[in-house]
């Protein structure tokens, strides 16, 4: 008894979007695709443009393999393909993954015309000295004194953060926003921490530390997702 269809077609507001099997064989896949796209084209008779999204579910697909499904698609009256989704990581996409979860720690004092950059979340037990410039595509942490410029999210995480023991910073950023030094600043006899994020209003706000805790309740998902 022939098992259930390989390829199942369904209408959106925005166009068609194709979900193909992925336990059949590619070769059965892509005759039953292209079978079924030619009815569906016969039917289809005015000339408005439709966008398709591919879902191919854990199906591994070389770049190969993306071209040849991409051009039978285009190939069929009125399609165009916006996206293969799929939910296979290769081997490089698992590593960024990683990197950019992990917390990287460096004990050193950051001198004027230094630049330090990691992929992830950064946590200096250091000073940034003014003229001095620590970048992180996550957040940052300073367990010191933050007088040079930090920029945390530089690869567009809004959602980042910075803090720092003493926060007197030369510059602020955080994905594209961008803050001159903050108005106030911690006390350096003191040790009150600070930190900055982006605000509902698109601002860098300067707050205390504990302010993290209703803002950004996701750092503490290296405690056990509690």
């Amino acid at each position: 008894m022939k098992k259930t269809q390989n390829v199942t077609i369904k209408g959106t507001k925005d166009g068609l979007t194709l979900h193909l099997d992925d336990t059949c064989s590619y070769e059965e896949l892509k005759q039953e695709l292209d079978r079924k796209l030619s009815n569906s084209s016969r039917v289809q008779e005015d000339n408005k443009l439709l966008t398709v999204k591919v879902k191919v579910g854990n199906r591994y697909l070389s770049e190969e393999q993306k071209e040849e499904l991409k051009d039978l698609i285009r190939q069929k009256r009125n399609l165009i393909v916006d996206d293969i989704e799929t939910n296979v990581l290769t081997k490089e996409d698992a590593e960024r993954l990683k990197r950019e979860g992990e917390i990287v720690s460096i004990a050193r004092v950051i001198r004027s015309g230094q630049v330090v950059e990691v992929l992830g979340d950064l946590l200096l037990i250091g000073d940034v000295n003014p003229g001095g410039t620590v970048k992180a595509s996550g957040n940052i942490f300073i367990m010191g004194s933050l007088k040079g410029i930090a920029h945390a999210g530089c690869e567009g995480n809004d959602e980042a953060v910075i803090a720092a023991s003493v926060m007197k910073p030369s510059q602020l950023r955080i994905s594209d926003s961008i803050n001159r030094a903050p108005d106030h600043s911690s006390d350096e006899d003191g040790r009150s921490m600070e930190c900055a994020y982006i605000s509902e209003n698109n601002q860098i706000i300067v707050d205390r530390l504990q302010a993290l805790i209703q803002q950004r309740p996701n750092l503490t998902r290296f405690e056990g997702g509690r």
